[in-house]
């Protein structure tokens, strides 16, 4: 954390700036918070929290609480200096008023009160204030307490309320209830308690000795504090991986108003990658200029130190050598950051590559000459990781006809469609020849293609390069849905950093729109799709990002009554439908495998885009996705064994 400077502590109404109304932003709120579904939601919790961050990323708080109120509201109070009550001189309005109610208004736009900031630069507590149906706000400054509340944005009573004192504490408290009219793409206001807690977490990670308090609905309160900061978070990333040395690798510098500090540790036998950037604590998860200065530093104080201990040979690591089985997080604090897009996921800011770049450089060139011994594993592994790469590269060039990545011929088992718009075209990925069949035959062959894998494809979450190209189904998935787009299969070859596509180049090579795993409902099908959804995350994510990957639906139950029946897709609508229609003269039908169904049944229940319902997988937290695949799939028993161990009551129907 930044130590606070004596000049800013003098916070009060002349030093809030504005720049805008907010009426604007119930009628567009998906500019402001990025959509109204449930990610949007829960934006306007961080939108908060973040205005509390501020004050501690500015040296005035330490501690956080977050509640979930049993109405579905949400609070926030901190113990930082409090939001400015008295007038300001341009509104005429309490500058606390102004800061809630006015858009592009806050302490972030003068200069010397926040050096760094979070939120959206005085839109954040604003906007929540428009989309949410009240608002109350408690203030606790110079001695008193005022509160004030908010009718969709609009001040109620028109002035601060002044209350007694308790005793000369300071802070903010804002209690809000998301509007229903707002956010009605999602059945109700209500939060998921494990993506609150997610960014909870993270954000007590990225401040280190902040200390977050959390209770949800139901009155459980977690308490979250790292003094070993991001170098904790380091910890919990890799856990359950075995370290390719021990303790992490961490360094920060400072140029100008640039704070950079970095943590970093490669594992013995995973070979992807996982870095996580921030600025002003905002995950970026769409990189920028301070990834790329980050993976530019890595791969050549890597070579430089290789090269000037003669490990290597004449070879050139690459960035994806060099990278590989790394976790990193790299967190950054500037006073002035140009994101890309509304939602801030890239950082645009070109001088902050070379500045990265070099304190990057710096530190891990440091590190490896103090510590020969965890240099020479991270030169070795690198080096093995070249190895792979350049003969699986030499192996594709010699068989280009036959290579996965370079093919043009589809294979035998794909029923393709008839039709060649790829915007118009989906695929159905499902599991043996039985439920191909069905899938073949209920399909609708226009638009609709069938590739069936024989049982269950690689674990990619422990497998290199060479053996994942040599997988026979893995190379006929990749075929089918469009070589080009499987760039994680690749590798970076120049010795630099290699180009992501962007969406219309991958869209270009993708031959459907719609990927869809269909798979049974047994413990087989779940592992098959599981597998599948690994492979897609860890080599093809940008067709996750780009929303392509979809989860059929298939119904788990037929009940039928008299002449009517019931499709019903789980045990807890089994369970409501059972009340409703009561249990005598029912037939229950079970379906443990697609091939069950017949090919109309399939139709009307799976595939038909009018009456099916369909999961779309995201990565609104790729953090969280890691680390589940990493204990389902990984080579640790223990995390697994605690998984099951949790859940194990939870399972109503096993196929053994």
């Amino acid at each position: 954390m930044m130590a606070k400077d004596q000049k800013t502590s003098n916070y009060d109404a002349s030093q809030i700036k504005i720049l805008g109304g907010i009426e604007a932003v119930r009628k567009r709120p998906s500019m402001y918070i990025g959509s109204t579904s449930k990610s949007g939601l829960h934006h306007l919790v961080y939108e908060v929290i973040d205005n509390s961050i501020d004050e501690a990323l500015a040296g005035f708080c330490t501690d956080i609480d977050v509640i979930m109120n049993k109405d579905n509201s949400i609070t926030v109070a901190d113990n930082g200096r409090g939001i400015p009550i008295d007038m300001h001189k341009e509104a005429k309005r309490p500058a606390a008023e102004v800061v809630l109610t006015t858009l592009h208004a806050g302490g972030k736009f003068g200069k010397g009160v926040y050096k760094v900031s979070g939120g959206l630069h005085g839109v954040g507590v604003s906007c929540v204030n428009a989309l949410s149906e009240w608002m109350e706000v408690e203030i606790q400054r110079d001695g008193k307490i005022y509160r004030q509340h908010f009718d969709r944005g609009i001040p109620k009573p028109e002035r601060l309320e002044k209350d007694k004192s308790t005793g000369g504490k300071t802070g903010t408290k804002v209690t809000f209830l998301a509007d229903k009219e707002i956010f009605n793409e999602v059945n109700e206001i209500n939060y998921d308690r494990e993506t609150l807690t997610h960014r909870i977490r993270e954000l007590a990670y990225l401040n280190k000795g902040i200390k977050i308090r959390f209770i949800d609905d139901r009155g459980k309160e977690e308490i979250f504090k790292f003094d070993g900061g991001i170098v904790s978070y380091v910890k919990h990333l890799i856990e359950g991986k075995d370290a390719l040395y021990s303790p992490p690798m961490f360094f920060s510098g400072d140029e100008g108003d640039t704070f950079v500090e970095v943590c970093m540790q490669h594992s013995k036998d995973y070979y992807d990658e996982n870095i996580i950037s921030f600025v002003n604590c905002i995950k970026t998860k769409e990189g920028g200029t301070h990834e790329v200065g980050f993976k530019t530093a890595i791969t050549r104080s890597v070579n430089n130190y290789a090269r000037k201990h003669e490990i290597t040979k004449g070879e050139n690591l690459t960035g994806d050598d060099v990278r590989e089985g790394l976790t990193a997080v790299l967190s950054l604090r500037l006073s002035n950051p140009q994101f890309e897009g509304q939602t801030k996921t890239k950082l645009g800011n070109s001088e902050v590559k070379g500045i990265v770049d070099s304190i990057v450089d710096r530190g891990i060139s440091d590190y490896l000459e103090k510590n020969p011994s965890a240099a020479r594993t991270i030169v070795d592994k690198s080096l093995i990781a070249f190895r792979v790469r350049a003969a699986a590269r030499k192996a594709q060039d010699l068989e280009r006809k036959k290579s996965a990545l370079e093919t043009t011929t589809l294979p035998g088992k794909l029923a393709d469609c008839s039709e060649r718009d790829a915007a118009k075209c989906e695929i159905f990925i499902v599991e043996g020849d039985s439920a191909g069949g069905s899938a073949k035959q209920g399909r609708n062959r226009d638009f609709q293609a069938i590739l069936p894998l024989r049982g269950k494809i690689l674990n990619v979450e422990k497998a290199r390069l060479d053996k994942i190209l040599n997988s026979e189904e893995i190379r006929a998935l990749i075929m089918a849905i469009g070589p080009g787009v499987i760039s994680g299969l690749k590798g970076d070859s120049s010795g630099g950093e290699k180009d992501e596509l962007s969406k219309e180049e991958m869209l270009d090579k993708l031959r459907y729109h719609k990927i869809i795993v269909m798979t049974d409902a047994d413990v087989d099908g779940s592992h098959i799709r599981t597998l599948l959804l690994t492979f897609f995350y860890r080599y093809a994510r940008s067709l996750i990002d780009n929303g392509n990957l979809y989860i059929a639906q298939p119904p788990l139950y037929l009940v039928k009554k008299g002449r009517a029946q019931h499709w019903v897709y789980n045990d807890a609508e089994l369970q409501k439908l059972m009340k409703k229609i009561g249990k005598e003269g029912i037939s229950l039908q079970r379906y443990k495998g697609l091939g069950e169904m017949n090919p109309d049944q399939l139709w009307d229940t799976t595939m038909n885009p009018e009456t099916r319902t369909m999961l779309q997988v995201t990565l609104d937290d790729a953090e969280v996705a890691d680390e589940i695949f990493k204990m389902l799939m990984g080579s640790q028993v223990e995390p697994r064994r605690a998984f099951i161990e949790e859940y194990a009551n939870k399972v109503r129907w096993l196929d053994v």
